[in-house]
């Protein structure tokens, strides 16, 4: 795991919410994408979104951008503070304008980015990968059109920064250099990035907040430390089965390959000692066993946890859920709630739970 570099982050310190969901759902046609996903994630992380194909990835940044809305549940993101947050989403089809040059594509995004583009970002995404600025988007290769596609999300200097298999594309090399971008934006401009990728191994070292997602469903989430420190990797010999005090461990996944296992375990306790090792997981041994293991229960960490309280289910917003108060003084009445001033730039609602 890498070191907590970021504790002076705005929004670490803070203690600010980037993005919570309560509840939230959302269906296509017959088939749910997302079902009763509840978490929250605090702002000033770098949070690796994972799951296998069809979890629900790209759904939940669409719905986190404020691109698509809930079928159920809210998604609320900046947490309610007054000013708007400075989204930035990169779709997993890095959407671009084909017949515009890249010097084109930069002009675009500047002019409508005023007082918030920094041409730095271009330099080390464009300029190094000696992208050609008159080369026009249709003829440059998958990786020249992720750079420049990073390169705009960059420029902008996001709050939030949404960025759908942004990796896929880009030679070991480039994947470094982004990576330690997206440190240096964490660590000097507090921005809170949702990174959704299937590389596991390039994820340790560089997240420091987890969001798996399976079967459209929330399985894990939390600080990666905290998730880890929850686990244990046990590798000893074996008889019939699992030794009585490693199974005694709710398991997560276990291999048993001849005379020896390999397990990995959500700790109720120490794990006793015996012959056998135990050792902490990598974040990437973690993902990979419960990807292995879709029927393991699931953990939200309490640095997960959301405020807001599970159950409530806020329907219309600025509108009890049973509809407008009656005046003060008549059966059954009660006064108006005090008008809140503040504004989130995405604090979207199902509509269920609202007056019929």
């Amino acid at each position: 795991m890498r070191p907590m570099i970021r504790g002076e982050g705005a929004g670490r310190a803070t203690g600010r919410t980037a993005v919570e969901a309560i509840g939230l759902g959302r269906r296509h046609r017959r088939r749910w994408a997302l079902r009763d996903c509840t978490f929250r994630l605090p702002a000033g992380r770098i949070c690796a979104l994972v799951g296998p194909n069809g979890a629900g990835k790209s759904t939940l940044l669409s719905l986190a951008a404020g691109l698509t809305r809930p079928t159920e549940g809210s998604i609320r993101v900046g947490g309610g503070a007054p000013a708007r947050p400075v989204i930035a989403h990169l779709a997993q089809d890095k959407p671009l304008y084909r017949r515009l040059t890249v010097a084109e594509t930069l002009e675009r995004g500047r002019a409508l980015n005023p007082g918030r583009w920094n041409g730095r970002h271009v330099e080390r995404l464009v300029d190094d990968g000696e992208i050609p600025l008159g080369a026009r988007v249709a003829t440059l290769s998958g990786g020249q059109r992720t750079r420049l596609a990073l390169a705009l999300a960059f420029a902008k200097r996001p709050e939030l920064l949404l960025l759908d298999e942004p990796l896929a594309d880009l030679d070991p090399l480039v994947r470094h250099r982004i990576a330690a971008l997206l440190l240096a934006e964490a660590a000097e401009h507090g921005t809170t990035v949702v990174l959704s990728s299937d590389l596991l191994a390039e994820l340790d070292g560089v997240c420091d907040h987890v969001l798996l997602l399976g079967g459209g469903r929330v399985r894990l989430a939390g600080e990666v430390d905290d998730i880890i420190g929850a686990h244990a990797l046990v590798m000893g010999r074996r008889g019939r089965g699992l030794p009585p005090e490693v199974a005694a461990h709710p398991v997560v996944e276990a291999q048993l390959s001849g005379p020896r296992f390999t397990a990995l375990v959500r700790r109720n306790g120490p794990v006793a000692a015996g012959p056998w090792e135990t050792a902490e997981p990598s974040l990437e041994e973690l993902l990979l066993g419960y990807l292995r293991a879709p029927g393991a229960p699931g953990l939200i960490a309490p640095s997960a946890a959301p405020r807001r309280r599970p159950g409530h289910k806020p329907g219309i917003p600025g509108m009890p859920r049973n509809g407008p108060p009656r005046p003060a003084g008549l059966p059954g009445g009660r006064e108006s709630p005090p008008r809140s001033t503040e504004r989130t730039r995405h604090d979207h609602h199902s509509g269920k739970g609202a007056a019929a």
